[in-house]
């Protein structure tokens, strides 16, 4: 059984017997490879989220009528991301041992490998949907298979091919789309275009939806470590998320990305927030 977190995601307060869904924060960003601060994402998140309503006009739903329990952030000693990986998956394993939906909040998005390891050996089955300016498929960065810039090939390396969806693509190597072009994972690149054919061609197996913020565009979201022009509008990323909610079976998500740092305004924190109220709801 895990413990409350002090300051908790607005409204997710539940008991944690009763919690249908479980929040936890992985602060890490020990591979980023251009501006950090991601580890500052998660307690951002919580702290900002009590700027929102609970209640949410694009659904006509309330987070008071949800039960989400928020665990806190996991502790990690930086400098060792197999550890760090380690760690996520163990706390990811314990919450669905418990029979609740895992919800982590990033960090960089090498951090979705340990959600996803725990969540593939209970699903074998298990197909990715991910949302993200990058495709996050290199072999390695600069020798080290272990980076935000290799985790959904690192992840392809567990569910194999055919079973990785990614939409909003517009930014990678170019051996990348090569390895693309040879058919092992579906790309989409710019929008969320093709998403309802995705969705209807999963049907009823397990998902897991991994959200990179930078899918949005730079002018709406700079607060990120890796900007990239040209991503989509928020409406546009909540329709999606909303699409998918709505007609998949998700086991398990994430949102990640988040640099707060790199936004005094607090405008990307803010849109960060209403994403996590949104698919929480959506869930």
């Amino acid at each position: 059984m895990l413990n409350k977190n002090v300051q908790a995601f607005i409204s997710c307060e539940a008991e944690y017997e009763d919690a249908k869904i479980v929040l936890f924060g992985a602060p890490f960003d020990g591979t980023t490879s251009f501006r950090p601060g991601t580890r500052f994402g998660p307690q951002a998140i919580r702290s900002e989220s009590f700027g929102l309503e609970t209640y949410s006009p694009y659904q006509r739903k309330d987070l008071t009528d949800i039960s989400a329990f928020d665990s806190g952030d996991l502790e990690f000693c930086f400098g060792n991301p197999e550890r760090v990986l380690n760690e996520i998956e163990m706390r990811t394993v314990q919450i669905l041992n418990d029979g609740k939906l895992p919800f982590m909040i990033g960090g960089e998005h090498l951090v979705t490998l340990g959600t996803v390891r725990a969540v593939a050996e209970k699903y074998p089955d298990l197909h990715i949907i991910h949302f993200d300016a990058h495709t996050d498929l290199r072999d390695d960065y600069l020798g080290e298979t272990l980076s935000h810039a290799s985790v959904i090939r690192r992840c392809h390396d567990i569910v194999g091919d055919g079973r990785i969806f990614q939409f909003g693509i517009r930014s990678g190597d170019r051996s990348e789309f090569e390895w693309i072009e040879q058919g092992h994972v579906y790309t989409q690149t710019f929008n969320f275009d093709g998403l309802a054919e995705v969705v209807k061609h999963i049907g009823d197996k397990p998902v897991y939806l991994t959200i990179d913020l930078d899918v949005l565009d730079p002018s709406i979201f700079p607060g990120t470590g890796t900007p990239e022009a040209g991503g989509v509008t928020f409406p546009q990323l909540i329709e999606a998320i909303f699409k998918v909610c709505g007609n998949v079976n998700v086991v398990a998500c994430d949102v990640n990305e988040l640099s707060p740092t790199y936004d005094p305004s607090g405008i990307s924190t803010a849109t960060a927030c209403k994403v996590v109220r949104e698919l929480l709801l959506a869930l």
